[in-house]
């Protein structure tokens, strides 16, 4: 059974070019904004290019006509600066508008790509990793994608063009002092380098503790009624605590280490400025140099440094923005293993094996079947049976003994280990997910509805009843004997449902959840427990509906009420990964009765 522990991938070795491998990630969901990107960046070197040849023309003009008090050219020249300065100052406002658009675009899809992936992937997946921490990934960590995108990538793009601008332009208009004012940016940027994958990996555990956050408060909420119940609000109290505590301490980490260099940026400026402005006079006293090249020199210097001091929280943004694409690319990589396989080959390539008449016939066999789940011991061991049509099955054992993971991997909620499992006398990998849900009814043990109406839940992906109207529902609901269960709702299908189930009884979610799966007409009906919240009377009604079902219809019951199960046509006792048919309703019982002293 594959591993989808993300805690587990998340600890991982730090990948080489991870800037790289993430933009070549990311270019799928930027595709679409290739135009909007080009024009960004024209934008971007409008700007910058503004920015660089404005202290230049400073510099003409303060040798050339402030010097000599040519005043009217000084007002000449400052109507073109001022003119490029609002030129620049609008090709800033349309990257921000146009990176902006983005950033939002590049959210959704993002968001609806990481949301698709979660829809493949297995129960195991659900099983491993907590509801908190995948909203976590969900929201927080795609908007540091976000924003990285909306507010720092130009921002990014127009720094490093304007530092490589302004140093040629240094190096240009005299190599010396030029490169004497860049010693101290050559230290910085060793120094980043250096930090980066540090910055990153304490953003990367800042994130994780949030996601940690978000799961111990999800958890709380979901079970505060047995929270109450036992008067445990202290056992959730410390939780959330040394969560919140974990939170805090990741954070303050991410704060120093994203704002550790900017003193360093600072200091570098400062530094590459003392430097210009004596070795500048210097020059200018053995009369190499001039006021208005030593005037550009600063400005040049400014553009050079400022920019890197943006840089140092843009960088910190950056690695924020690496670390959150990580936690998002571990679910976007994974591949499910409950993959629909060639009809006539195996997933290796080999010619599927001639199945026996008794599994040909059957509705649902197993065989040789082994089941594990991750890192565990086998739950199931080497078990072969089958279900003929039309006929009722009961499985019983002791608690955990296997019975709902038997019933599980007949929907195939899991694969088998080992062994196969096969529908209709075809390997059930070779149903897709459509076609096997058609064939397979499955009440679960723990019903779960969706915010809506009764009439929405018993629709739900149903699409044969997807346009009936309420009249001809009720009919189709009359027709297949369920109108006894429907009259337990008081507004009938109107009847208000809320996802936490506070709206109706736990035993009315049973019976929307036992009237869906009968309208599908399914050819294999699975009830784990299906009656476990209902009342004796509603459970009478079942049976009969039961009774009534098609007679091709096979019924699987999971049920510990020995009533439930007295007139299955065969029952299997389930315990310690073997599954054993009992001869008779009484050897089934001491069977029971021994699993349950065994165990």
């Amino acid at each position: 059974m594959t591993d989808y522990n993300l805690i587990a991938k998340a600890a991982g070795t730090e990948p080489k070019n991870a800037m790289l491998a993430a933009v070549k990630k990311l270019w799928p969901l930027m595709r679409d904004e290739k135009k909007i990107l080009i024009i960004a960046f024209i934008a971007i070197i409008v700007n910058s290019l503004l920015t660089l040849f404005a202290p230049l023309l400073m510099a003409h003009v303060i040798n050339t006509y402030f010097i000599n008090k040519d005043f009217h050219g000084v007002l000449v020249y400052s109507g073109i600066l001022l003119g490029m300065y609002l030129l620049a100052l609008g090709a800033s406002y349309a990257q921000t508008r146009l990176m902006g658009g983005i950033g939002q675009r590049v959210l959704f899809n993002l968001r609806n790509a990481v949301f698709n992936k979660l829809q493949e992937l297995p129960v195991a997946f659900f099983n491993q990793n907590k509801a908190g921490d995948l909203i976590s990934r969900i929201n927080n960590d795609t908007d540091k994608l976000n924003q990285f995108f909306s507010q720092s990538l130009m921002q990014f793009i127009g720094s490093i063009f304007i530092m490589i601008g302004a140093g040629i332009f240094l190096l240009v208009l005299n190599i010396r002092l030029g490169g004497a004012a860049l010693i101290p940016a050559a230290l910085i940027i060793i120094i980043t380098i250096a930090t980066a994958a540090w910055v990153k990996r304490k953003n990367a555990l800042s994130m994780r503790a949030l996601g940690g956050l978000s799961a111990e408060i999800q958890e709380s909420l979901m079970n505060f009624k047995v929270v109450v119940a036992f008067n445990r609000r202290d056992y959730f109290r410390e939780h959330f605590e040394e969560a919140n505590q974990k939170n805090y301490e990741t954070s303050i980490g991410a704060g120093i280490a994203n704002n550790t260099l900017t003193p360093f940026y600072g200091w570098g400026g400062n530094l590459g400025q003392l430097v210009v402005i004596a070795y500048g006079l210097f020059l200018i006293l053995q009369g190499q140099f001039t006021l208005g090249l030593l005037v550009g020199f600063l400005i040049y210097v400014n553009n050079f440094y400022n920019p890197l001091r943006q840089l140092a929280s843009l960088w910190a943004n950056f690695q924020t923005a690496l670390a959150g694409w990580d936690r998002i690319s571990d679910i976007l990589s994974l591949k499910t293993d409950l993959v629909v396989i060639d009809s006539v080959k195996d997933a290796e390539g080999a010619v599927k094996k001639i199945v026996s008449k008794e599994i040909a016939d059957s509705i649902l066999a197993f065989d040789h079947v082994f089941f594990r789940y991750a890192a565990g011991k086998d739950v199931l061991h080497d078990i072969s049976f089958s279900l003929e049509k039309g006929k009722t099955y009961a499985l019983v054992g002791p608690t955990g003994g296997g019975k709902t993971t038997t019933a599980s991997l007949m929907a195939r909620l899991y694969d088998a280990t080992e062994g196969t499992v096969y529908l209709d006398g075809k390997d059930i990998r070779t149903y897709d997910a459509a076609a096997r849900t058609k064939k397979i009814g499955f009440i679960l043990q723990d019903p779960f509805l969706f915010t809506g109406t009764v009439r929405d839940n018993i629709i739900y992906s149903n699409e044969q009843y997807k346009d009936h109207s309420n009249d001809q529902l009720e009919a189709v609901i009359k027709k297949e004997g369920l109108e006894k269960l429907l009259a337990r709702f008081d507004k009938g299908l109107d009847t208000p449902v809320l996802s936490s189930g506070d709206a109706i009884s736990l035993g009315q979610k049973q019976l929307i959840v036992f009237i869906r799966a009968v309208l599908r007409n399914p050819a294999l009906l699975i009830l784990d427990e299906a009656t476990a919240n209902i009342d004796t009377v509603t459970e009478g009604l079942l049976e009969e509906i039961l009774k009534q079902l098609p007679k091709e219809t096979t019924r699987v019951i999971i049920a510990h009420r020995l009533n439930t199960i007295e007139n299955a046509d065969v029952i299997f006792f389930v315990n310690s990964g073997t599954i054993t048919r009992a001869g008779s309703m009484q050897q089934a019982v001491d069977m029971l009765l021994h699993g349950k002293r065994q165990s």
